[in-house]
């Protein structure tokens, strides 16, 4: 994979890990500021995403979401996470249209991501960027399948490709089972970035990134 922000085609000598979910708004503060810790260095850095689904224990069996489900999180919880999702804004100097997204789901949109990843690694970052432009940029709905499909145009990859792979079951039980994996590794919340074992949460800032990445930690 080449560098997203220096475009070099050098073989990366770090790498990185990221678990995400795109209806999470610290999660899209976080890759604001990955992409600024990677514009700052001169080589290449792999990174490497993992899905994670936040919205698994409200969702029905037949895919819906039930917007009542108990999460443990009440006015106050979201009273806060606006204020710092706010601080974090103009701490990486970041616009979004929205501070958050409580009635997206955005299982269908890292199902998209997961093909593109297997497909198309080529084109993944695009993707990835694109989606998170969408929601949280421009308040597009991610879960509405014409819009994956949208933004697939945009970034050139085959629409009828990302359409069927959203509806392919074997494609989202392979999701399902990747998220597992995520939690049995130890991850319970998002984003959390990894390097070489050292582990990091939450929307952290460039020089946090710096430090896990090149060893300083």
């Amino acid at each position: 994979m080449t560098d997203g922000a220096t475009g070099s085609t050098a073989e990366p000598t770090d790498r990185l890990e990221i678990y995400a979910d795109y209806v999470c708004p610290f999660c899209y503060l976080g890759t604001r500021s990955l992409a600024q810790y990677r514009e700052s260095r001169n080589e290449p850095l792999e990174v490497e995403w993992h899905p994670f689904d936040l919205r698994s224990d409200q969702r029905n069996a037949d895919g819906s979401i039930d917007r009542d489900a108990a999460d443990g999180k009440d006015d106050a919880y979201y009273e806060q996470a606006k204020r710092n999702v706010h601080r974090l804004q103009e701490e990486f100097d970041v616009e979004m249209a929205q501070d958050l997204a409580t009635d997206v789901d955005s299982f269908d949109a890292q199902v998209a991501s997961w093909y593109v990843t297997q497909e198309y690694p080529e084109r993944w970052e695009a993707f990835d960027e694109a989606i998170y432009t969408a929601l949280w940029r421009d308040g597009r709905d991610i879960g509405d399948a014409d819009v994956l499909v949208d933004l697939a145009a945009d970034v050139g990859l085959p629409t009828d490709d990302i359409r069927d792979a959203v509806a392919d079951e074997g494609i989202r039980a392979a999701l399902e089972d990747t998220v597992a994996e995520a939690q049995q590794r130890g991850v319970t919340g998002v984003p959390t970035f990894v390097s070489d074992g050292r582990v990091a949460r939450g929307s952290v800032p460039p020089a946090h990134l710096e430090r896990l990445v090149e060893g300083d930690e």
